[in-house]
């Protein structure tokens, strides 16, 4: 079994991640003024599986997200075939 648990691509709508997205980088920011943003994430390997959280509650991935005002803290967690596990965490800033 796999025991890649990385992301391959993982994007929040028109929201640009900073820094840019990296498989290695697991701490992002975003800004947006949007009231929602669809959340789009890939594993590298086809078996992983993909728990979202937005500030601790389950989002489905390929759904869109609503903002609250201020601080939106989006949690990515990868499963391997194996069990490994990484997790990536946005903090998005809704103005």
């Amino acid at each position: 079994p796999s025991s890649d648990a990385t992301l391959v691509s993982l994007s929040l709508g028109a929201a640009a991640l900073s820094p840019a997205f990296d498989a290695a980088t697991v701490t992002y920011t975003a800004s947006t003024t949007n009231a929602t943003n669809v959340i789009n994430a890939v594993p590298a390997a086809a078996g992983s599986e993909i728990e979202i959280t937005v500030d601790d509650a389950a989002v489905d991935n390929g759904s869109a997200i609503t903002w609250k005002a201020g601080a939106n803290v989006v949690k990515v967690k990868v499963t391997a075939d194996d069990g490994t596990t990484k997790t990536y965490q946005v903090t998005v800033t809704k103005s």
